[in-house]
């Protein structure tokens, strides 16, 4: 899966779909990438392939689409990577920059976690599996930033905001992504 990715020193991953998000900016001064934070998303709500996570996170989400926009067309947020059900990455804030992804939040005692992390978000749902492949890609991909970058700690969104999120859900198993993880080479 991770064939022909490489980590440009832009921030951008070659051999992902690159769809540039505004909903970013500069990370505070001196602060390094220190977590990824796993996420999970569908829209509209278990519904997966289509184009809402790429109009959510580009701001171009038509109300008119599905009643559950109306709700959500005002959120300004997005995530640096996404992976979709058939293992299609996409990135859309460079690692370099703060996305929009954990809210108000807090990890090993220290608030703002979109200082420094970076949200790799899974097209799926608290009510199904994942498939294999995103598994495989997440591993990958965690694999690859963990070469660049000073990663001390993988969590969960409900792990870094309690009680307000429940994403990546129940269906994503750990000890899975912990399994691959820990046989890539590049661990």
């Amino acid at each position: 899966m991770a064939a022909g990715w490489r980590l440009g020193a832009d921030g951008w991953l070659t051999g992902a779909r690159h769809v540039p998000s505004p909903n970013c900016d500069e990370r505070p001064a001196g602060e390094r990438v220190g977590l990824i934070v796993v996420h999970a998303i569908s829209l509209p709500p278990e519904q997966f392939g289509g184009p809402g996570i790429d109009q959510l996170f580009t701001n171009a989400l038509d109300p008119a689409e599905h009643p559950y926009y109306a709700d959500i067309q005002h959120l300004r947020v997005s995530a640096h990577f996404l992976i979709r059900r058939d293992g299609e990455l996409v990135q859309y804030v460079p690692t370099g920059s703060r996305a929009w992804h954990a809210g108000q939040s807090v990890w090993r005692g220290r608030e703002r976690c979109n200082d420094f992390s970076l949200g790799i978000e899974l097209e799926g749902s608290d009510t199904q599996p994942f498939e294999a492949v995103q598994y495989e890609v997440l591993a990958n991909l965690v694999g690859l930033l963990g070469e660049h970058l000073p990663v001390e700690g993988i969590a969960g969104h409900s792990e870094i905001a309690p009680g307000r999120k429940t994403d990546p859900g129940p269906h994503f198993d750990w000890g899975r992504f912990y399994a691959l993880l820990g046989r890539l080479p590049s661990c």
